[in-house]
C-alpha cells in the first residue's frame, strides 16, 4: 500500500504513455515502441514542468523496472541453440563488436565525448540496439538524458539500415537465390532486432525466398545478443572498482555491483536447461513479451525526465559517433564475409 502511495501516480503516467506506444510499435516495427515511448514522454515533459508527487514513480520506473526488463529478457535466450546455430557468424560478430567499441573509445578520447554516452552508443551499436542500452545504462549509472540520446542515435541508424541495406545487398552482388549472405549481413550489421527483421523480410520479399533470410538473420542476431553478458559484466567490474576508489575502501561489493546482470544470466540458464529437458521455447514467450513491454515502460519514464531542447543541442557528437560505429560495423561485416567466402 505504501509503495502504491509513493509511486502510484508516476507509474500510472508512465503506463498511460507506454500502452499506446506499445500498440503503435506493433504497427510501425521499424520505429518500435521504445522510441515512440521516449518521444511521447519528451513531449509530455514540456508542459509538465513540475512532476510533484509523480516524481518518485517516474524515477522508480526508469531505474528499477528497466532492471527487471533486462532480467526477464534473459528468459528469451536459449544459450545452447544460439551458440550451436551461430558458429558460422561468430567471427564476424566478434570483429564487428570489436571495431564498434574501438571506434567509440577512440572518438571518446579524441573529441572528449562524455564516457557514459560513448559507452551506450558503442555498446548499443555493436550488440543489439535498445536492449543493449537498457542492459548497460544501470551498470554504468547513466542518467535518463544519456539513455535518451543513445536510443535516439540507435533509432536513426536502424531506420537507415532497414531502408538502405536491401538496396546495398543487391548492388554489391549478394546471392538472390539464397538468404544466407544477406541474413548474416543483416544479423551482424543492423543494430536493433526490429530493423534486422525488417531488412531481412524485405530481402525475402524482393527475391521470393520465403523466410530463408529472416530465419538466418534472427539466429545471427540472437548469437550477437549474447555479447551483452560478458560486456556488461566487464563494465560492472570496472564500475565497481571505480566506485571503491571514489567512495573509499569500506564500500562493499554488494553495495556497488549491479547484481541484476547475474539474474539475467541465471534467467538465460534456466531457459537453456528447461528447453534441454523438453520444455518448448514458446513457454517463455509471455515472459519475453513482458520484458519488451517493461523496456517501453521504462523508456516512457526516461522521456519524461529528458529535456528535449538540451537533447537537440547536445546530440551532434553522439550522432557523429553513431555514424562512425555504423559505417565501421557495416564495412567490417562485408569484409569478413568476403574473406570467409560467404559472398
Amino acid at each position: 500500500m505504501k509503495f502504491l502511495k509513493t509511486n502510484g501516480k508516476g507509474l500510472a503516467l508512465c503506463l498511460v504513455i507506454a500502452i499506446p506506444a506499445w500498440i503503435l510499435g506493433t504497427f510501425f516495427p521499424i520505429v518500435g515502441g521504445p522510441v515512440i515511448a521516449i518521444l511521447l514522454g519528451m513531449l509530455i515533459a514540456i508542459p509538465l514542468k513540475d512532476q510533484g508527487a509523480m516524481a518518485p514513480g517516474i524515477k522508480f520506473t526508469s531505474k528499477k523496472i528497466l532492471q527487471w526488463a533486462v532480467v526477464l529478457l534473459g528468459f528469451g535466450l536459449d544459450l545452447a541453440v544460439v551458440l550451436r546455430t551461430g558458429k558460422q557468424s561468430l567471427p564476424i560478430i566478434v570483429c564487428t563488436i570489436s571495431v564498434s567499441l574501438l571506434i567509440s573509445y577512440a572518438l571518446h578520447k579524441a573529441f572528449h565525448i562524455p564516457s557514459k554516452i560513448s559507452t551506450l552508443v558503442g555498446v548499443g551499436s555493436s550488440i543489439c540496439g535498445g536492449s543493449a542500452v537498457a542492459a548497460t545504462a544501470p551498470v554504468i549509472d547513466a542518467d535518463d538524458e544519456e539513455v535518451a540520446q543513445a536510443i535516439s542515435v540507435i533509432f536513426f541508424f536502424n531506420v537507415l539500415a532497414a531502408i538502405i541495406f536491401p538496396i546495398l545487398g543487391n548492388f554489391i552482388g549478394f546471392s538472390t537465390t539464397s538468404g544466407e549472405a544477406f541474413g548474416i549481413f543483416a544479423g551482424t550489421a543492423v543494430n536493433d532486432t526490429s530493423s534486422v527483421t525488417a531488412a531481412a523480410a524485405t530481402w525475402d520479399s524482393m527475391w521470393g525466398l520465403g523466410s530463408q533470410t529472416l530465419d538466418k538473420a534472427v539466429t545471427v542476431k540472437l548469437t550477437r545478443t549474447l555479447a551483452i553478458i560478458p560486456i556488461t559484466l566487464i563494465l560492472a567490474l570496472l564500475q565497481t572498482r571505480k566506485g571503491q576508489k571514489t567512495q573509499g575502501k569500506g564500500v562493499s561489493m554488494k553495495a556497488i555491483f549491479p547484481f541484476f546482470i547475474l539474474y539475467f544470466i541465471a534467467a538465460s540458464l534456466i531457459t537453456t536447461i528447461a528447453i534441454h529437458f523438453g520444455i518448448d521455447a514458446s513457454f517463455f514467450s509471455p515472459i519475453k513479451t513482458l520484458s519488451k513491454f517493461f523496456i517501453v515502460l521504462a523508456m516512457a519514464a526516461i522521456g519524461l525526465n529528458t529535456d528535449i531542447v538540451k537533447l537537440i543541442k547536445t546530440g551532434g557528437a553522439p550522432l557523429a559517433m553513431g555514424a562512425c560505429c555504423w559505417v565501421g560495423i557495416t564495412v567490417t561485416s562485408l569484409l569478413i564475409q568476403h574473406v570467409l567466402g560467404i559472398w
